[in-house]
């Protein structure tokens, strides 16, 4: 197909990963190969970083976190679990600038979960791990220094396909409370089903093959429950308040839509943002105004919603 991509975005697509998940251990090394060769973030405000091992939720192994700090902080902080992208297949904590740059411009404790990935470890381990790490982040607030009453959940791509989930088994199951959550163009519907997730079978990065063979590590067989593929849960009341971004161009952008706006149905307060021209993970492309523009945007919303 031809698409209308931004004229800043357009020139650099070509260099963009050409992500093909089907075989896993390229992909994963090409993700490595370009985590390690990217250049540092700049960021607002000097960081401490700190590994920490927490409990697994129910008997599950233990889950790797980090804990990232404003150094300069002199009070207690909004904290922030934040869960990296990747198709549930790909991904690390030891390459997540993205959470570096929230727990900066935020100004919040962000706590980056090293989850477990599919297909060795299918739906619901990466939730689980997701869940623990919550846990430990509210229980251990005063510890880390944050407000207990000020903690939020955000996720890229399939990170915030279980961002959302968590938030759903945090509502189900008594907590922890959260007070936001950002869902950064999400996956959240396996049954591929949506006109966009039907039309862009060759858009950049990520695509509908992509999608069918993430749905497929993840679920491993297993029929999807709302905590796997959120879009099929039916009672989206009580969620905390939500800010949802997607791209024009992208296979999830009508499942990031369609979920925003039965948030909304449902009483939760939510902004939504579409960026015209973007694709999937064009915002790292930082060259272009529009990615300048739905990062800051978003930055400024976790930081505000933190606080409110």
């Amino acid at each position: 197909m031809t698409y209308r991509f931004d004229p800043e975005l357009a020139p650099w697509i070509a260099m963009m990963p050409t992500l093909d998940i089907s075989d896993l251990a390229a992909a994963r090394a090409e993700m490595a190969a370009l985590a390690s060769s990217a250049p540092p973030r700049a960021l607002s405000v000097p960081l401490t970083v700190r590994d920490r091992t927490v409990p697994g939720h129910e008997g599950s192994p233990d889950v790797r976190v980090r804990v990232y700090t404003p150094t300069s902080r002199a009070d207690t902080l909004p904290g922030l679990l934040y869960v990296h992208g990747g198709g549930f297949v790909l991904g690390s904590i030891d390459y997540d600038g993205r959470a570096q740059e929230l727990a900066a411009a935020a100004e919040a404790v962000v706590v980056s979960v090293g989850y477990r990935l599919a297909p060795e470890s299918p739906f619901p381990a990466g939730l689980h791990d997701c869940f623990a790490a919550l846990t430990y982040l509210a229980k251990n607030a005063a510890e880390l220094g944050v407000d207990p009453q000020h903690i939020g959940i955000a996720g890229s791509s399939a990170g915030a396909g279980l961002a959302a989930g968590t938030a759903l088994m945090a509502r189900d199951q008594g907590g922890p409370d959260l007070c936001m959550q950002y869902l950064g163009m999400p996956e959240l519907d396996d049954r591929l089903d949506t006109p966009s997730m039907r039309a862009y079978t060759d858009t950049p990065v990520w695509n509908r093959p992509n999608a069918i063979l993430s749905w497929r590590y993840y679920l491993n067989g297993q029929e999807a429950t709302p905590y796997a593929a959120p879009a099929r849960a039916t009672d989206l009341a009580g969620l905390p308040p939500a800010y949802v971004d997607v791209c024009e161009f992208d296979p999830l952008r009508d499942e990031g839509l369609d979920y925003a706006q039965r948030l909304i149905q449902a009483g939760v307060h939510t902004e939504l943002h579409l960026y015209p021209g973007t694709f999937h993970g064009s915002s790292m492309i930082a060259a272009a105004a529009v990615s300048r523009r739905m990062t800051s945007d978003a930055n400024e919303a976790v930081r505000r919603l933190l606080r409110a």
